[in-house]
């Protein structure tokens, strides 16, 4: 199946060239420089810049090209796959103007769409050196200007620190305390822009020096009653944290991009290190625990690339739920890929710590940049928290079978056009419950009927059925934890994970039952046909959630289809990087290698 997703990344991947030629300016060897130098890759953004890509970054609406939020996944997806510190560095700019995107006039975001697509970066300023991620505490504040004022307005002062491109960023979408008191109804959005501002009323703040992402814009900015005019409003006064936590629904969800590019570099780094590296008189990639390794991490990237995908047309078909899918997305992508990339580790060894020896170094450079992927817009136990502060309504919803089901199943079938996103449909709660997780049961039904008439399909019905009972057994604990207030037990938090990997099988198998069809043909079609991919990814959720495998009626039937499974996926690995295609649910190309240059002998011209 072409999907035009994956064509539209495929174009940018080609623009870009063959990462792996030093002499193009998004090469990882240009990229490996910049990050000892510890230097922002400010030509490889003009580069982007150049192809559209901040058009991509801005609704079709107010003038950009985004009307499908899957494509903008695949896009950062690409670029986090060459180096995650471009892909956030530039990506931030999305983030920035979303809330714009979200609550602000159409002239506000007509003028800021102008700003983007010229290539003017955007930051967002929420967190604040003594209150990290509780906004509510945050004490950046706007006096009123007071009626001798042009237009009124406010008067900003205080300090943001920790933010990505607060230094660069030529406009800023601030966080503000507009009411002294606090509390929800207590701060407001404000659009700050730079190039207005009095010389003296704000200065940047030292850039911080990170382990990972070294080139990136890391700094912050320190206001001193700096005059804000009164249209740079975004949304009503005492709407900017009502505002922060809908834009963060999206920005969370985008951020699984990140986490995609991270594995998909991992996996392809360990897969031709297998290939080359031999060990004891063998080739790694032909000992059974480094095949073993291999494939569970290549599980894991499908299970991944599935929910991200399903996440990703979510935006546009369940709207109102998205508090739920965003939240076990940015949550369960990044975790998961640390996952991935530790296992990774221990097949490369030392090679994978050291900067000359194995790829120029790579895989500890994606390493160290992929751990602040969780860190920001929203840390592991705020998103798990995020889930756990609707218990109540994920257990009522299950127990009713309420949840936007039709929404899910048009996010899962990939034949499907998406509609056009609308932010009023935004909610702080997902108030029916989950559609996904309320679909498990028919798409459960549907693979069994599949089962009785293709016998290959018998372990991935088998699987489902067994996800049915375990989500069942989630959603009695969190039943019996919703009333939770203050201090969170570790017990509930462990609830909350078990929900989100239950999610995720939910996810994929939606997407199996409702696209398979559609993928049956092509370089990935094996992977949809017999049920190779959710059957694997479903073993991966049983693994992580402590279950026991289901292959089989049987344990010896169950590790042996477990074993067949990953010899297959491995085949599959394996295939696609031999065929220079990404090993992904659906074929993607990846750029052509740069010819070899002859090598010259010392002493000669290297001409016959």
């Amino acid at each position: 199946m072409a999907h035009p997703s994956y064509r539209l990344a495929e174009d940018l991947d080609r623009f870009l060239g063959d990462p792996g030629d030093a002499a193009r300016p998004f090469s990882y060897a240009r990229c490996a420089e910049l990050d000892e130098k510890e230097e922002f890759p400010a030509e490889i953004c003009r580069l982007l810049e150049e192809w559209g890509l901040t058009a991509y970054y801005v609704p079709a609406e107010h003038g950009g090209r985004l009307t499908d939020y899957e494509q903008l996944l695949q896009l950062s997806r690409t670029v986090a796959r060459r180096d995650l510190t471009v892909a956030i560095g530039h990506g931030k700019t999305y983030l920035g103007g979303v809330c714009v995107w979200i609550a602000g006039t159409a002239g506000q975001a007509a003028r800021l769409g102008a700003d983007i697509r010229s290539g003017l970066p955007v930051s967002l300023g929420l967190t604040e050196r003594a209150h990290g991620s509780d906004l509510l505490a945050g004490e950046v504040h706007g006096a009123p200007a007071g009626p001798g004022a042009d237009g009124g307005g406010w008067l900003v002062s205080g300090e943001k620190w920790l933010i990505n491109n607060a230094t660069r960023g030529t406009l800023l979408s601030l966080l503000t305390r507009t009411d002294p008191a606090g509390g929800p109804r207590g701060f407001s959005i404000l659009l700050v822009d730079k190039r207005t501002l009095p010389e003296g009323s704000y200065r940047h703040l030292p850039k911080v020096p990170t382990h990972g992402i070294r080139g990136a814009d890391i700094s912050g900015i320190a206001f001193t009653g700096a005059p804000v005019p009164a249209d740079a409003l975004v949304g009503g006064e005492g709407g900017g944290i009502e505002t922060v936590l809908k834009a963060l629904q999206l920005t969370r969800t985008m951020c699984a991009s990140l986490s995609l590019g991270a594995a998909d570099h991992g996996l392809q780094l360990a897969a031709d290190f297998a290939e080359e590296r031999s060990l004891y008189g063998r080739r790694l990639i032909d000992l059974p625990q480094a095949r073993r390794t291999l494939a569970e991490a290549a599980a894991d990237v499908l299970l991944h690339e599935a929910l991200a995908l399903v996440a990703s047309r979510a935006v546009h078909t369940q709207t109102a739920e998205l508090s739920i899918t965003a939240a076990v997305t940015k949550y369960l992508l990044p975790t998961g890929t640390e996952q991935i990339l530790s296992s990774l580790t221990r097949l490369l060894g030392a090679r994978a710590f050291l900067k000359g020896v194995y790829a120029g170094g790579r895989f500890q450079k994606l390493e160290r940049d992929h751990r602040i992927v969780g860190l920001f817009d929203g840390n592991t136990l705020v998103n798990l928290n995020s889930l756990v502060n609707q218990f109540r309504g994920l257990a009522r919803g299950h127990r009713r079978g309420t949840g936007d089901t039709e929404g899910a199943a048009a996010a899962c079938d990939l034949t499907r056009p998406l509609p056009p996103l609308d932010p009023a449909r935004l909610s702080l709660v997902a108030r029916k419950g989950s559609g996904i997780v309320a679909g498990l049961a028919e798409n459960a039904e549907e693979t069994a009927r599949r089962a009785r008439h293709n016998p290959a399909l018998r372990p991935v019905a088998g699987a489902a059925a067994r996800l049915l009972a375990v989500t069942g057994d989630v959603h009695a604990a969190m039943a019996r934890q919703q009333d939770v207030v203050g201090d969170v037990p570790p017990a509930v938090f462990a609830t909350a994970r078990r929900y989100a990997l239950c999610y995720a099988g939910a996810a994929a198998l939606g997407l199996w039952t409702r696209s398979a069809d559609a993928c049956a043909d092509g370089p990935t079609g094996a992977l949809w046909r017999d049920g190779l991919w959710p059957a694997a990814a479903l073993h991966r959720v049983f693994a992580r959630l402590g279950e026991p495998g289901t292959g089989g009626t049987g344990a010896h039937e169950t590790q042996a289809y477990e074993a067949q499974a990953y010899e297959e996926l491995l085949a599959h690995l394996r295939a696609t990087r031999s065929r220079g295609e990404l090993f992904s649910l659906l074929p993607q190309r990846l750029p052509a290698p740069a010819p070899q240059q002859p090598r010259t002998v010392a002493g000669t011209t290297g001409k016959s």
